[in-house]
């Protein structure tokens, strides 16, 4: 059975030591979805909410929090990241699709810093359009697929 890198043997926290790790190319892509009355998503895309355009500030919010995620997440590592990107996709009449990938050479993985960086784009948007629509469902966070390290590869399947 895997035991919890985040306990000792006696059970108490700790931070993972990463120290005789191998430095290797890791990424991590994450998912959000925000879910909103059809007149709140045409307003999003035709750039109409008053605050601004909503996707962008969002986007800018994501890449802000995946940068730091070690000061959210008490056991994460503080991260050079190499890379973050946050795209939308699958956008429908009501659905906003988030999608985050970040990158980094380095010791440790940065799952976390890319289900932070979805979440808080999420966030984000329904900060943003909250004032018309405070129906707003945020869901669907998770991990999609994660490459490097000791672990190896991890792609999810909604089916297991």
């Amino acid at each position: 059975m895997t035991q919890l890198t985040h306990f000792d043997e006696q059970g108490a926290s700790r931070m993972v030591d990463v120290g005789n790790k191998e430095i290797t190319d890791r990424v991590a892509v994450a998912h959000a979805k925000v879910i909103m009355k059809p007149e709140t998503f045409q307003l999003v895309m035709d750039k109409k909410i008053h605050k601004g355009d909503v996707l962008e500030v969002a986007r800018v919010a994501g890449i802000m929090a995946a940068k730091q995620t070690f000061a959210l997440i008490p056991m994460c590592h503080p991260l050079n990241l190499t890379s973050v990107k946050i795209d939308y996709t699958n956008n429908s009449v009501n659905e906003i699709e988030i999608f985050s990938e970040v990158r980094v050479t380095g010791k440790t993985g940065v799952e976390m810093e890319a289900i932070t960086a979805a979440a808080v784009c999420a966030i984000t948007i329904y900060d943003m359009c909250k004032a018309i629509d405070k129906g707003m469902i945020i869901s669907d966070i998770h991990l999609m697929k994660k490459s490097g390290g000791k672990s190896g590869a991890f792609v999810f399947d909604k089916d297991s």
